[in-house]
């Protein structure tokens, strides 16, 4: 439920009465649930049953009514946390990276007994006086003991690796970071042995709630056939997903403020992060030329050079392909770019393997921010909209790859032949996906491709596709083809 306030003189409060009501009250001391705003028009406000409201200023005449966060929704489970729990159970310390917003130090938070917040300012300072007098103080705590946001000191990272060494013992220490580890300049030792990793992304869709999970991956990998499952997403489900992203917070506001999400995280990189990333000064807004050639060459394997030559269209002053690949690095080291990698198997043909990145974003809404694009807008271009739902696709497909203990590939070929996507295990065994808007056209042209590749693997040298799949938008229903192509909904997806 949302409500709108209006308000003029600044005399009057709003706070909580009751039960069931809010009233304006004049002039009080204000904590918890008491705000201070202007007077506020003489009405009373109905409040959901058992559930706590906060007030939300958002423009200097509107107040929007909200459940207070802690309170909007029990903690949605994230698929790390099953990596996390046994991670710690074999590595003295476990270090969480990612993008920031995706839910990193609230993930930590489930499993740490105490916690040290570098990203809080004044935290910060003490602790930058500390390292230099007593690091090990900083470590003291029950365990495992949470270090969040540590790539704000970085000489910690060697007092945890050397503390770790002197306990002797698992679960001691999680650390939490939004850019890659520091230079070797800043650090004495790689932590190799002591630190395991788990990369964090924003949520899947099935991780939010969107995706109901009635085909699992890992019942694939196991040659279970699952029946024909319903799917519930539309295309316009679809396209605002996309837009809306995987952020956390975003998957718990309404949906009209949920797309502000992607815009402000757009923003916070090129005004704040990409100047302190690695120390480098760089351009805000040739951070965000970058990053719109990112966005209209997205699920394309396109060259640093396309890439500048796209940014000079839009920018007069001398730009070469080294600093592109610059502000690229910068980029990858935030976590906000993740290209994926080309696979390479074993082919009874003679073609060449083409080894170029396939460029995306770490979440599709980065791209349709920066491009200022909105659902409708996808919906009505239907090519756009294809490339970004492939974006959305590897972001959730590389999330269900971790929990499989696999990674995520593309495939292309000097013959054309092409597979968007490729889930490689550990074990040795993978699978083929291609990634569709969905419609019977596109779905017989993604199933050709997997046929073509699979006839075209060298099954002495390397087992066949444990299955394949053509990952759709929309489509009423998850089945099985004739010719053993799965097609699936991304709305019936997990891991």
């Amino acid at each position: 439920m949302n409500s709108l306030l209006y308000f003029d003189t600044p005399t009057y409060c709003f706070e909580e009465q009751s039960d069931d009501h809010f009233h304006k009250s004049p002039n009080k001391s204000f904590t918890n649930n008491r705000t201070e705003f202007p007077q506020i028009t003489e009405q009373i406000f109905h409040k959901q049953p058992k559930s706590l409201y906060f007030l939300w200023l958002i423009e200097t005449n509107v107040v929007l009514l909200y459940p207070k966060q802690n309170d909007m929704a029990e903690y949605k489970k994230r698929i790390a946390d099953r990596i996390l729990e046994r991670k710690v159970l074999g590595k003295g310390a476990v270090l969480i990276e990612g993008p920031k917003w995706c839910g990193k130090t609230t993930t930590a938070k489930q499993l740490a007994k105490s916690i040290l917040d570098l990203g809080d300012a004044s935290v910060l300072k003490q602790s930058t006086q500390m390292i230099e007098i007593s690091p090990k103080s900083l470590l003291e705590g029950a365990t495992p003991r949470l270090i969040d946001e540590w790539q704000a000191l970085p000489p910690i990272w060697d007092s945890i690796r050397s503390e770790v060494d002197k306990r002797g013992e698992p679960s001691q220490f999680i650390l939490t970071g939004s850019s890659v580890l520091p230079d070797a300049d800043e650090t004495i030792h790689s932590g190799t042995g002591r630190f395991a990793h788990i990369m964090m992304r924003p949520m899947s869709l099935y991780e939010s709630g969107e995706s109901t999970g009635t085909i699992s991956l890992s019942d694939l990998f196991n040659g279970q056939t699952p029946g024909i499952q319903e799917n519930q997403l539309g295309i316009s489900d679809i396209a605002f997903l996309t837009c809306r992203g995987g952020w956390p917070w975003a998957t718990l506001i309404p949906k009209d403020v949920a797309l502000d999400q992607a815009f402000d995280y757009v923003d916070s990189v090129m005004k704040r992060d990409m100047l302190r990333v690695d120390k480098v000064k760089r351009n805000p807004e040739r951070t965000k030329l970058l990053l719109r050639s990112y966005a209209r060459n997205i699920s394309q394997q396109v060259s640093y050079a396309t890439i500048r030559k796209d940014m000079l269209s839009n920018d007069a002053s001398t730009l070469d392909e080294d600093t592109v690949a610059d502000y690229i690095k910068a980029l990858k080291k935030l976590f906000v770019i993740e290209d994926l990698t080309a696979w390479n198997p074993n082919l009874r043909s003679k073609a060449a393997i083409r080894t170029s990145d396939t460029r995306h974003f770490v979440d599709p809404s980065i791209g349709t921010a920066v491009l200022g694009l909105g659902p409708q807008d996808l919906i009505n271009d239907l090519d756009t909209f294809g490339l970004f739902f492939e974006d959305l696709a590897v972001r959730d497909l590389r999330v269900y790859a971790e929990a499989l203990d696999g990674s995520l590939y593309h495939y292309r070929d000097s013959d054309g032949l092409e597979c968007d996507t490729v889930l490689h295990r550990r074990n040795g065994s993978y699978a083929l996906l291609e990634v569709k808007l969905g419609g019977e056209k596109l779905i017989n042209d993604g199933a050709t491709s997997l046929t073509a590749l699979a006839n075209n693997i060298d099954t002495d040298r390397m087992p066949p596709p444990s299955f394949m799949a053509v990952i759709v938008a929309v489509g009423q229903y998850a089945y099985q083809r004739k010719d053993g192509v799965y097609v699936i909904p991304i709305g019936c997806l997990k891991d």
